[in-house]
């Protein structure tokens, strides 16, 4: 079966096909970054208006890579939420309308399940159960996850997610958006011991996360740097290149240490032996490297989706469907109505209760 995946919630919009015995055939992708970095993060209207130019040519740049027409397509998945409303419009009213005239069935899917399973399309790829980490700009969170719509959460963050610390602190730096990339890149000449920053809720039990104070950490280490020559207010750009690269390298480090230290426990409490890591966040290197000799000193696996499919992409939103289908959560009958809505909050607890009333034309119970 070939399942056509359209992703649209944020300020990507991804289109791939996936086939249920071959995998992933063909995944384009465009990102918004360059759009939105004059504003210093994502403006709702522009990224909606800019979905609905770029999704009819990348659906055609992804049937070409495939060699395929419509005609192979079996189902066509999109994303329902959780996201930015207009956005999440443009991705369910394109997958219905091409669903409706072509006679095939419209699977919404959970855009956190689609991360979730992602890493599922590497090889080898993880067996149920596993431990989760979904670590993204909007999400960070410790999953234990049993089977395909079995999810238990662990601990969240109580406050700012990963990603949004990361691009926080790359703003208060002086570097570009989306910020996390850039810090990542500046922190690999810096010295992270120069700076003393905390780490929240490292040695608290439980899983939750916390990364707003390491914020303000780093806000008030700037203050104190620019000071020291002689500015009175916290400007970065008065700062030599070393100093920023340190400032950036030590909050990489303090990230990924609360990341690792957390998700060791979980994978202790659990008693499970593997660990998967999705999300944006799951691109940075010295997470990877990281976790890969923590869990390896552990006799633990670690899985990570490829690194393209770390951010949001139509692959892992047709990949979800599939799984739900192979598991039997998916009624794909040909006669019912197109009608269709979207979730810009959707808590992942609640996936099971999801109906063709409030979804579309798909159940989910």
């Amino acid at each position: 079966m070939v399942i056509l995946g359209f992703e649209s919630s944020c300020d990507e919009t991804g289109v791939a096909l996936v086939c249920t015995e071959r995998g992933v055939l063909a995944h384009a992708l465009h990102t918004q970054a360059a759009m939105h970095e004059a504003y210093g993060g994502v403006v709702p209207e522009l990224a909606s208006r800019d979905h609905i130019r770029r999704i009819v040519p990348l659906t055609r740049q992804a049937l070409s890579d495939a060699n395929l027409s419509l005609a192979n397509i079996d189902a066509i998945a999109y994303t329902a939420g959780p996201g930015l409303a207009g956005a999440l419009l443009v991705g369910a009213g394109t997958a219905q309308a091409l669903a409706w005239s072509l006679g095939k069935p419209a699977i919404p899917v959970h855009h956190l399940e689609g991360h979730l399973l992602s890493p599922r399309l590497a090889n080898p790829r993880p067996e149920f159960p596993f431990v989760a980490l979904l670590v993204s700009g909007g999400h960070t969170q410790l999953m234990r996850v049993n089977g395909v719509g079995d999810y238990e959460l662990l601990g969240e963050t109580l406050d700012d997610a990963a990603g949004e610390a990361f691009d926080k602190t790359a703003k208060l730096l002086g570097l570009g958006y989306p910020g996390g990339p850039q810090l990542a890149a500046l922190a690999q000449t810096g010295d992270e011991t120069r700076f003393d920053l905390p780490r929240p809720l490292l040695h608290r039990s439980g899983f939750d996360f916390s990364f707003s104070g390491l914020k303000t950490a780093v806000l008030n280490q700037v203050q104190k740097a620019c000071k020291a020559v002689g500015f009175d207010r916290a400007d970065a750009s008065v700062l030599d290149d070393q100093t920023r690269a340190d400032l950036a390298a030590a909050t990489q480090a303090a990230i990924v240490d609360i990341l690792i230290a957390k998700s060791l426990a979980s994978l202790d409490q659990t008693g499970l032996r593997r660990l998967v890591v999705a999300g944006g966040v799951g691109a940075n290197r010295r997470l990877r490297q990281q976790l890969l000799k923590a869990c390896d000193q552990r006799g633990a696996e670690v899985f990570f989706p490829p690194v393209e499919l770390c951010t949001d992409n139509g692959a892992m939103i047709a990949y979800a469907a599939a799984e739900r289908m192979n598991a039997g959560f998916c009624d794909l009958i040909e006669e019912q109505s197109h009608a269709f809505t979207v979730r810009p909050r959707w808590p992942l607890s609640e996936l099971g209760s999801s109906s063709t009333d409030d979804l579309g034309r798909v159940s989910l119970t």
